[in-house]
């Protein structure tokens, strides 16, 4: 008997997950010094992590021999202060991704359906197809959520909905009140999950704490990956009744957030002058971008994230020529883009080095 014939037959056909490449395989692969790469494909901070979380993971490691806290106490405590919430209907994960997983524990058997955008972030689609479930995608209109349309692709198998907002990978956005009225008009027997991964780069992000307080099967999930530039601590939260948070903790591994991680995400929630900065920073880069493939002639999509998509054609190629000039970007073929990257937010050095080697890529 083979070892396949021995395993759960979804895995067999699982896709795999293909993040955005690290400086150090482009430098290995093309020869190129890893001090000259510039990242701009996984929607990282360019202006680095957060100082005061920095700080705080570096005292943290003092006690790396000691296990972390495995309710994550402190946090949540932060957390739940911030967000005008009881502490017990907040959950921490191991990035927001985690969160995502678990709620296919939670919720998904086989034959049911979860209803997503597409092209929208991946990972829903991989855990749906995970737990055996159906991913019904439903086509963006002008790279934006068509929240009627999703409605309308909700049946009585469908468990969860999800809609990010901003949108990865098209950087849009959909306003509160269509958000709210959305939910609003869904079934009782939907858990209507939103995906914030971007949400503190607006200035004034949907609130969906009115759902929860109406009893609304709701979840919001958040992530110190992004603004906060603890990507590789890997923390994210979700918020949400206490029902539905106890829910996700009794899934949850034990000690599933570590401690450095833990201690960086409490510190950095006061870091607001680097939060005020990065944003600022980024409205600038996304105005600096617009306005470079314009002069250009490129169509892009107006982003609110902290990336931008531009079409430029022969995207494979043109994603290559630009490694072995030392940018690294996202290509779209995985979303159905082929014609498409997308390309994170950088210091205006950084933007300026991708729109010089795009030139030289684009020429043939």
């Amino acid at each position: 008997m083979t070892l396949s014939a021995l395993v759960n037959p979804s895995v067999l056909s699982q896709p795999v997950y293909e993040p955005g490449k690290p400086i150090e395989d482009v430098a290995r692969e093309l020869g190129l010094d890893p001090a000259g790469i510039i990242k701009l494909a996984s929607n990282e901070n360019p202006l680095g992590a957060s100082p005061l979380g920095i700080a705080a993971a570096t005292r943290a490691l003092g006690q790396a021999e000691l296990y972390p806290d495995g309710g994550c106490f402190v946090l949540r405590q932060k957390l739940a202060a911030r967000l005008a919430l009881a502490p017990e209907q907040v959950v921490v994960g191991n990035g927001s991704n985690e969160l995502l997983e678990l709620l296919g524990h939670v919720f998904l058997r086989p034959g049911d359906e979860v209803v997503m955008g597409a092209p929208a972030f991946i990972v829903y689609k991989l855990v749906t197809l995970l737990f055996g479930a159906r991913a019904i995608e439903v086509p963006l209109v002008d790279h934006r959520h068509d929240l009627s349309a999703l409605a309308k692709a909700v049946t009585p198998r469908t468990k969860l909905v999800f809609l990010p907002s901003p949108n990865n990978p098209t950087g849009t956005a959909n306003s509160e009140a269509e958000i709210l009225t959305f939910v609003r008009g869904l079934p009782e027997h939907v858990v209507f999950v939103f995906d914030e991964a971007y949400a503190e780069y607006l200035e004034n992000p949907p609130d969906i704490r009115p759902l929860i307080a109406e009893g609304r099967k709701v979840i919001g999930l958040r992530t110190f990956s992004k603004i906060y530039g603890l990507a590789s601590l890997r923390v994210g939260y979700g918020y949400a009744s206490a029902e539905l948070a106890g829910l996700l903790n009794r899934v949850r591994q034990p000690f599933n957030v570590n401690a450095i991680g833990q201690a960086a995400a409490v510190a950095a929630l006061d870091d607001v002058s680097f939060v005020a900065g990065a944003r600022a920073m980024n409205e600038a880069g996304l105005r600096q971008l617009e306005t470079a493939f314009r002069s250009r002639d490129l169509e892009w999509v107006p982003s609110v994230a902290n990336f931008v998509l531009v079409k430029v054609g022969e995207g494979a190629r043109v994603f290559a020529e630009l490694q072995k000039r030392g940018v690294i970007v996202r290509p779209m073929k995985p979303y159905g883009m082929p014609e498409w990257l997308r390309v994170t937010v950088g210091t205006e050095a950084q933007n300026i080095r991708f729109l010089g080697a795009l030139d030289e890529a684009s020429v043939r």
